[in-house]
């Protein structure tokens, strides 16, 4: 099988009749009592794919146990169309469909979407398109992306917003919708992903996500225009509870290793990517040898300005002067060294925003030694231990507003 990160792009268009075997996508559509909705958004999805996309598909309807007519629909749905398949499962629950139909497809790009087709299918072909091309491993429609249009009451809003931070600060999550019923998958990688998928409700989309974050493969997000469905069944306050002890569940299963994060990382996770070219910033592990380096001499060359300056001009004035010229020469060599900007483009701002980092560290050092002053007069060793143990929370501090402001690569 073939990992995500040696994938390579399928098959271009010509290379395959429309009518195939084996389609290269395979679009779910989980259903529960939707009798009423199925025909249409069927009729309008199959429309969709056969004018826009140019590649082969299905389209398969995963009937979630169904009390009404919906099974009788999707059949005779199936029967009009030729791309259309339908699969019938005797238990509740859209995890568990998704899981069942995506395990058993021959597609090579497995996509699922809501039958209420909230999301406007102009987005389909952007979120397939980096999978099929091999550049993703999954694709996710976001409401909450920059760019992304939704139209919905404030209360979903919200309560979408409230869980993502919770994704957030609970999982580490860094992608910012789980709940979009829009979202598409790599064949290849979901059949090693979702046998380590345990819940078979709502919570499954989340699952999925937080473990392929995890095993470090690439997701993909596109911001949707996005209109609610006011006749939506989902029951808001199950649901919710439901995902928050999927999240503890998550929780406990990273903290005891009983999910093999590890173990899926070195199966799917994308290698990293050797750094060789000029003006390619280094891994954090470099940039923090180097600005170390390079603070070492800075910090050196400080203290031998202040003891030759702190004779003639006092405490305060030796230490200005000796920490504004070691600032501007420590940021031009950060600048070079460490974070791998060359050229004079930009320089100039580099440098004012490296004064204002100095600023910071002058009111840090100069605080400390008005601080130790104000007890007497105390010696020189104090005077420069002092010194040294504020440098050294001010070294820390200019690091992080260097890496994540002054020499931040998509500011």
């Amino acid at each position: 099988m073939t990992t995500p990160a040696d994938a390579s792009p399928l098959p271009r268009p010509a290379d395959s009749p429309q009518r195939c075997t084996s389609p290269v996508l395979d679009v779910v559509i989980p259903v529960y009592n939707e009798e009423t909705d199925l025909a249409p958004c069927v009729r309008r999805l199959h429309a969709h794919l056969a004018e826009a996309l140019p590649y082969p598909f299905r389209i398969t309807v995963a009937d979630n146990a169904s009390t009404d007519t919906t099974l009788a629909v999707a059949e005779g749905l199936a029967a009009e169309f030729p791309e259309v398949e339908v699969t019938h499962l005797d238990q509740k629950g859209r995890g568990r469909a998704l899981n069942a139909v995506w395990s058993a497809s021959d597609a090579a790009v497995l996509v699922y979407m809501d039958v209420d087709l909230s999301t406007d299918l102009a987005a389909l072909f952007p979120l397939v398109a980096p999978l099929i091309s091999g550049h993703s491993d999954l694709a996710i429609g976001s409401r909450l992306a920059r760019g992304a249009r939704v139209v919905r009451g404030p209360k979903r809003e919200f309560i979408s917003r409230c869980y993502n931070l919770i994704l957030r600060g609970a999982l580490a999550a860094r992608f910012t919708d789980a709940q979009c019923g829009f979202k598409a998958i790599r064949a290849d990688v979901a059949h090693r992903l979702l046998p380590l998928v345990e819940d078979t409700g709502w919570f499954f989309d989340t699952e999925l996500l937080v473990l392929a974050q995890r095993a470090g493969l690439r997701i993909h997000e596109v911001p949707v225009d996005w209109v609610d469905d006011p006749d939506s069944s989902v029951d808001i306050v199950a649901t919710a509870t439901a995902d928050l002890k999927g999240v503890a569940r998550m929780i406990r299963g990273f903290a005891r290793g009983t999910l093999p994060v590890s173990q899926i990382r070195a199966q799917l996770g994308r290698h990293p990517i050797a750094v060789t070219e000029p003006g390619v910033p280094p891994k954090l592990a470099k940039q923090l040898v180097r600005f170390a380096a390079i603070g070492v001499g800075s910090t050196l060359a400080y203290l031998v300005l202040y003891v030759l300056l702190r004779t003639g001009i006092g405490a305060q004035t030796a230490n200005l002067v000796a920490l504004l010229v070691t600032a501007i020469a420590n940021t031009a060599a950060n600048r070079r060294f460490t974070f791998g900007v060359r050229g004079s483009r930009g320089a100039g701002r580099h440098q004012f925003e490296g004064l204002i980092v100095f600023a910071l560290g002058l009111a840090l050092t100069s605080g400390s030694l008005a601080l130790l002053h104000s007890g007497g007069e105390p010696g020189r060793f104090a005077e420069l231990a002092v010194l040294v143990l504020a440098n050294l929370a001010a070294t820390i501090l200019r690091f992080l507003l260097f890496r994540n402001w002054v020499f931040r690569k998509n500011r």
